[in-house]
């Protein structure tokens, strides 16, 4: 199952935002020395940071280890503690390792009491945003970005936590005019152009999304930098249901970052969609070994399932029912919804629902539970709002297409099920046969035309009528 939510590559550049402004007053202990001398690993990651790049993984291993033996003997520095902590943060996320959000947590905690939030910590405040972001908690996100926001509204690297926080919430107006905001602040920038493809891509702008994501990959500055951006241009490609693009994308990633987790995983969905199935099977091994997020795990375990690997399948859905997850309530959702039990997933969404997380995302799932669960009445609202939005998604539309299945409502089951399997045909190596087989037992369109109005074929019926309307009112509003 392609996964719709947006690319990690794009949300860790929200914490590499934070990071970057972080660095900025960072001056590594090589500074002064003969240019003839290349920097070291700690400086460069620095470097990166101010520039807005995400910095190998290696070298920001070398920027924790540089601020925690600083910090060690300058305890009372609290903008070393906030990129300590913000630096945590965004290794976490790029590592899927939970531990590195409890050290981060810690970290920028102790900067806010070296330096309140009142005496104008917002390093440290915006450590907190991405951390919160990182989590999955979008309000808290939402609440400390705000705050930092409010009081300096022209920094820039405030606006990609924002957006990421927005996102969440399924706050997509939000997000726009903070994406704009971005663009005015930071144009020019790999950073500001992976933004605006991701916004251009919720509102279905195919095209302008594709040309921004060129454009951050002509602007990046660092090879791990690039390596997200061609990973980026491929996830959309491979949305447009063009995987051989993508997998030339995710190619030219992996020679500038052999371990590049987004690009493994991008590579495996890739080859599965080309029929490539053997080779898919271990290039998700390896983006599991490399990056276990849950929605590589579930992709795994349903391509296995596609292909008959029963027990391999089951072991993917095991690992993900008894591991420790953050950010991961669609794809438990699914988990449930498609292999487990039903009921238990629409329970896991409304709450997640309740909370706040109203994004395309969370809507598409929550429909598809319930429908799974026996009650695609109640699923319709959710499907609709969660395709109505301008995203285009092969499998939203099939979920919807499902769910109108169920209703009766051939026609527009029909249509929404051809959608998905024009805009991807490939979508997901267990769904999109399940699309077709829908398509064929739904048969072909009648071709009987539907009865005349009443006054159709009178004197004057080729006339437009004027006709006065109230305001018209949607068929569901998911709640």
């Amino acid at each position: 199952m392609r996964p719709e939510n947006v690319s990690r590559t794009v949300l860790a550049s929200g914490v590499g935002a934070v990071l970057a402004a972080a660095a900025l007053v960072y001056v590594p202990e090589t500074a002064g020395r003969p240019a003839a001398v290349p920097p070291g690993p700690a400086e460069r990651a620095g470097r990166a940071a101010e520039a807005g790049a995400p910095a190998a993984l290696p070298d920001l291993a070398a920027l924790i280890g540089d601020r925690e033996r600083w910090v060690a003997g300058h305890p009372g520095d609290d903008t070393s503690w906030a990129l300590l902590g913000t630096a945590y943060a965004e290794r976490g996320l790029r590592r899927a390792d939970p531990a590195d959000f409890t050290r981060a947590e810690r970290a920028l905690r102790r900067s806010l009491t070296v330096r309140p939030a009142a005496r104008g910590n917002l390093d440290a405040q915006a450590g907190l945003a991405a951390l919160a972001n990182a989590r999955g908690d979008w309000a808290a996100g939402r609440q400390w970005g705000e705050r930092v926001r409010a009081a300096a509204p022209k920094r820039w690297s405030v606006y990609p936590v924002l957006i990421d926080a927005y996102d969440g919430l399924g706050d997509y107006k939000a997000a726009r005019r903070a994406g704009e905001t971005l663009a005015e602040l930071h144009g020019g920038s790999a950073a500001g152009a992976a933004r605006s493809a991701a916004l251009y891509r919720v509102r279905g702008w195919r095209e302008d999304a594709g040309a921004a994501a060129l454009d951050a990959v002509a602007l990046a500055e660092t090879p791990a930098q690039k390596a997200d951006a061609l990973s980026g241009a491929g996830d959309l490609a491979g949305e447009r249901g063009e995987p051989a693009e993508a997998l030339a994308r995710y190619g030219a990633a992996l020679e500038l970052v052999p371990d590049h987790g987004p690009s493994l995983a991008g590579q495996a969905r890739a080859k599965a969609a080309l029929g490539r199935t053997a080779e898919a099977l271990r290039d998700w091994r390896a983006a599991v070994a490399r990056l276990p997020l849950p929605e590589y795990v579930l992709e795994a375990g349903e391509l296995a399932e596609a292909l008959g690997r029963d027990a391999e399948a089951e072991a993917s859905y095991r690992r993900l029912r008894t591991g420790a997850w953050v950010r991961a309530e669609v794809t438990l959702g699914r988990l449930e919804a498609d292999h487990g039990d039903p009921a238990r997933a629409v329970r896991g969404l409304r709450a997640a629902w309740a909370r706040g997380h109203r994004s395309l995302e969370v809507a598409d799932a929550l429909g598809w539970a319930l429908l799974r669960a026996g009650e695609p009445k109640e699923a319709l609202p959710y499907a609709k709002r969660a395709t109505e939005e301008g995203l285009r998604s092969a499998l939203f539309s099939y979920h919807r297409g499902e769910i109108e299945r169920a209703l009766g409502e051939s026609g527009a089951a029909r249509r929404h099920l051809s959608e998905a399997l024009r805009t991807d045909p490939e979508f997901s190596p267990l769904f999109a046969p399940r699309a077709r087989e829908a398509l064929a037992e739904l048969g072909e369109p009648p071709d009987e035309l539907p009865e005349l109005l009443p006054g159709a074929g009178k004197p004057g019926a080729g006339k437009p009528d004027v006709v006065r309307r109230g305001p018209s009112r949607p068929a569901g509003r998911a709640r």
